[in-house]
């Protein structure tokens, strides 16, 4: 099939680009630098530079593309774990998965994609029993704290995605990344590794209904459940190399 990743540098990108081209999908990644395009176009990526915020540059890319499946692995947070820095990009990540998801369901459907697939956290739920389903209710967006910043981003990229009409639309609410490219440990709350939440990307390309997935390790805050039965999801998966 063809796929269209946004994202495709991203930490999740890089491991899911390989398990997408071993399975033997042609894959069109995006990314906001020439050099890293010129990365994906190395590893037999087609490389598109644009910025999801331009609505029409991304619905020319999309359509260009001509994807069956489109992936958001797009965020918005600093390369090495630095908490100022991180504080500061809570604002930009909220407003990626607002108007970059809206930008990218436009395009999606815009090009005929059958399926979409997003990412969003599994660690956003309101305070109450664990381990968390998905039918659990979010933190509370109101108000400022960078508790209700992220929840407005998570609420917003869900129900634009879920609710997309002509569209199977996949979220994968993933635990904390730990692994290359990312500075979790396996330490954290409701932890994942990042080959693992690649692989449940790529399931997703050909598996489940529209709905929202946690995707994370059985440490007791979330119930991944549901992904294991409708998608085949292994927290254990590791890529080879």
């Amino acid at each position: 099939m063809r796929i269209f990743l946004a994202g495709a540098s991203g930490a999740i990108g890089r491991r899911l680009t390989p398990l997408l081209l071993a399975a033997g999908h042609a894959v069109t990644g995006t990314t906001r630098s020439l050099g890293k395009a010129e990365e994906l176009k190395a590893r037999g990526i087609e490389a598109v530079v644009v910025d999801v915020f331009d609505a029409a540059a991304l619905r020319d890319a999309v359509l260009r593309a001509r994807p069956d499946v489109v992936i958001h692995q797009l965020t918005d947070l600093p390369q090495t774990f630095d908490r100022e820095r991180l504080a500061a990009s809570l604002v930009n990540n909220a407003r990626l998965r607002i108007d970059g998801t809206d930008n990218l369901v436009a395009a999606s459907l815009a090009a005929g994609a059958r399926r979409l697939i997003a990412q969003s956290i599994a660690f956003a739920y309101a305070a109450g029993p664990e381990p968390h389903r998905e039918s659990d209710p979010l933190a509370s967006a109101e108000g400022d704290s960078p508790e209700a910043i992220s929840a407005r981003g998570v609420r917003a990229l869900e129900n634009a995605v879920v609710n997309a009409r002509g569209m199977v639309g996949i979220v994968l609410r993933y635990g904390r990344l730990y692994g290359p490219s990312t500075w979790n440990t396996p330490n954290a709350r409701a932890p994942l590794h990042v080959d693992a939440a690649a692989h449940a990307a790529l399931l997703a390309v050909t598996r489940g209904a529209s709905g929202v997935y946690n995707i994370a390790e059985d440490d007791g805050a979330v119930t991944v459940e549901k992904a294991r039965s409708e998608l085949g999801f292994d927290p254990a998966f590791r890529l080879a190399s």
